[in-house]
């Protein structure tokens, strides 16, 4: 599971000049090359050799969502044993073109406000099966002329948990890194707050400086608890003790590190929890809090109004808290943050 397209074509090519495996993997990572028998820089006994042994794509298309909005898509695949999982492509107001991967099938973290957490653990995907993610969706864009731009940015925020998934998640990394020509700037891994693999993270010398957002939705022990059930007693405690290791380790490179808060009506959005989340702020040092408008689900939760989010942002920029607001896409196709759940639409 662990191996990749990449070390298999390395082993499969180690007798052949250097030049003949960079070849291989440009063709593979390139924007324009469809199939092995298109890699025409190699020789033909070689293009056999490779579709015989490595496969071009893991994941078949089932079906692509697009937006009304014109700034969205949601793609459905299908994986080699009959699962199913989602990705989305997301066009900001710059006209930059993101990528939201998943990384497993389903989810374990059952967080209560969150459609992926109710439907269970199936399986991680492979490291290949997240970078066909963005392959797809990088000839997509290429193939079709409503859609300007490439795919420049990358999140780990679609279904599952990257941590979870420790080293599909850091092999795809290193793909998209080293092959793919994305910046470590560029991607974002977002988790739960999994602190044992935080932890690892610290002293692994393979996982790449990308940036890291941590779901916090409350700085409130009972709250969070009652929200995200991987939650524990001190476990904010151990976050802001990680956090402040983070910046002492990197400190000197570039690093960055958000906290999520999903807005709940009623749930975490009042003055009690600003103030819980600007001291649980001031305790773990340079940090941005990126507010997030609740995507409905069945979880039976309301969205803050703009007025309660207004306010509650006000009072953590009053008290020199970073704070920035996400921009809601995709919700009309149940593509946003928290939707992810294999719901039909109309495809096209």
């Amino acid at each position: 599971m662990n191996e990749t397209r990449e070390d298999r074509i390395r082993e499969l090519l180690y007798e052949e000049p250097a030049f003949r495996v960079r070849q291989a993997l440009a063709a593979i990572f390139s924007d324009s090359t469809l199939e092995w028998a298109k890699a025409t820089a190699l020789s033909k006994p070689l293009r056999d050799r490779l579709a015989a042994e490595v496969p071009w794509n893991t994941l078949s298309l089932v079906a692509v969502f697009p937006s009304v909005k014109g700034d969205t898509w949601k793609a459905l695949f299908q994986t080699f044993d009959g699962e199913r999982m989602e990705t989305v492509l997301m066009k900001n107001s710059r006209g930059q073109l993101t990528v939201c991967v998943s990384t497993q099938i389903g989810c374990a973290m059952a967080c209560t406000f969150c459609a992926t957490g109710k439907m269970g653990f199936s399986r991680n995907l492979s490291a290949d099966e997240i970078v066909d993610q963005v392959r797809f969706f990088r000839e997509y864009v290429a193939t079709r002329g409503d859609i300007s731009g490439e795919v420049t940015n990358i999140v780990f925020m679609g279904m599952g948990e990257p941590l979870g998934n420790y080293e599909g998640t850091k092999a795809a990394l290193g793909i998209f890194i080293q092959q793919m020509g994305i910046g470590p700037t560029r991607i974002t891994v977002s988790t739960v707050g999994l602190i044992p693999m935080l932890t690892r993270l610290l002293d692994d010398k393979e996982w790449p400086p990308v940036r890291l957002a941590v779901s916090l939705h409350s700085a409130d022990p009972k709250t969070r608890r009652d929200l995200m059930p991987t939650s524990y007693d001190g476990f904010l405690e151990k976050l802001a003790e990680w956090t402040q290791s983070y910046f002492q380790k990197f400190s000197e490179k570039r690093r960055h590190l958000t906290f999520e808060y999903i807005m709940l009506a009623r749930v975490n959005d009042t003055d009690m929890h600003a103030d819980a989340l600007i001291r649980f702020a001031r305790r773990t040092g340079k940090v941005r809090i990126n507010l997030i408008p609740y995507n409905i689900t069945e979880g039976g939760f309301s969205k803050s109004d703009e007025e309660t989010i207004d306010r509650f942002q006000s009072r953590l920029k009053a008290a020199s808290v970073i704070t920035t607001r996400r921009r809601t896409m995709g919700d009309d196709i149940a593509a946003a943050c928290g939707q992810l759940a294999l719901k039909n639409a109309k495809s096209r």
